[in-house]
């Protein structure tokens, strides 16, 4: 399992420690901008699946190219 924490500066490295003395847990930094690269991919998807179920309305490629 992968888990996305959004942690305090200050309060990071305290965790970090504790984490990787876990024989079980490997932690890994990320810089932010990966991290909101992340966030906005898994809401892309989240909209992709309520759209292909119909809970939600796409609109054309063509439509979106021509906003542009």
């Amino acid at each position: 399992m992968r888990v996305l924490l959004d942690i305090k500066d200050d309060k990071a490295l305290h965790l970090l420690e504790v984490l990787k003395g876990l024989s079980y847990v490997k932690a890994k930094t990320i810089s932010n901008e990966k991290a909101v690269l992340m966030e906005d991919i898994k809401e892309a998807v989240d909209e992709l699946i309520l759209i292909r179920q119909g809970k939600l309305k796409g609109i054309p490629a063509k439509q979106l190219l021509d906003e542009l």
